[in-house]
């Protein structure tokens, strides 16, 4: 049977509460694999597993049981090995590294922000913000709207501000959050976001993270962040390709 990992612990960890189960229908019950000084939260891994609503709110519930007395290193969902001995393996082979990072990671949280433009509010933005564009504008109107090429060539140079003005907005925002945290990550790149970074924060400075977030979002009127948190510190767990997860959703 192949086993499901939910996340790495201390082997001193607080006991779970009895009954506890996670993933699976009927749900499966969760047990503690001990290896050392560490130790991983643990289920068996049910076939045909599926990311729907209810396995992804069985899987933070599991880790949300487990972080309440102390750290957790969360696995994402999907995190599979092939046996309790693989997962045992892998934590007696990378102690020092799972060590270090339930240090690190002790009383912390992960916010991600993602950022999309305006695209109306960024338009009138970057006309205003360059006079060429706005001259060139200003001829192709007086021109009954100019010709294919010169519409073209406008097109051209508003797409290419807007791009800047991208890259620059994604450097402001993570410019004016960082300071505020521990650690950044940066997630994948992907059409429609011009910034995808998680902020890993002490619980104790996280009102403060999201003042300076809502001030950020205040202050910049053309963007649009959207602020996902407080959530298990996901992107700063580091397994790499030798972690317990013999497969992983992200």
């Amino acid at each position: 049977m192949s086993t499901y990992v939910y996340g790495i612990v201390a082997s001193s960890h607080p006991a779970l509460p009895d009954g506890l189960a996670g993933v699976g229908d009927p749900a499966l019950p969760i047990r503690v694999l001990k290896e050392g000084a560490l130790a991983a939260v643990v289920s068996d891994a049910p076939e045909g597993l599926r990311p729907k609503r209810r396995e992804l709110l069985a899987h933070q519930a599991v880790l949300a049981e487990a972080g309440a007395d102390g750290c957790v290193l969360p696995m994402r969902f999907g995190s599979v090995a092939p046996d309790d001995s693989s997962v045992t393996g892998v934590l007696a082979e990378r102690t020092e590294h799972y060590e270090e990072r339930l240090r690190a990671l002790e009383n912390k949280v992960e916010y991600n922000i993602k950022a999309t433009h305006v695209e109306e509010a960024v338009l009138h933005l970057v006309m205003a913000e360059n006079p060429e564009l706005r001259s060139l504008a200003e001829a192709n109107r007086q021109a009954g709207g100019g010709s294919h090429e010169q519409r073209l060539q406008l097109g051209e140079m508003v797409a290419a501000a807007v791009k800047t003005k991208e890259a620059e907005d994604a450097a402001d925002v993570q410019q004016h959050l960082e300071s505020l945290a521990a650690a950044t990550s940066v997630g994948p790149e992907s059409t429609g976001w011009l910034l995808n970074v998680s902020f890993l924060v002490d619980r104790d400075a996280a009102a403060g993270f999201l003042e300076t977030a809502e001030e950020v979002r205040k202050g910049r009127p053309h963007l649009e962040l959207r602020i996902n948190g407080p959530l298990p510190p996901y992107s700063f767990v580091e397994p790499g390709p030798a972690g317990p997860a013999g497969s992983t959703t992200k």
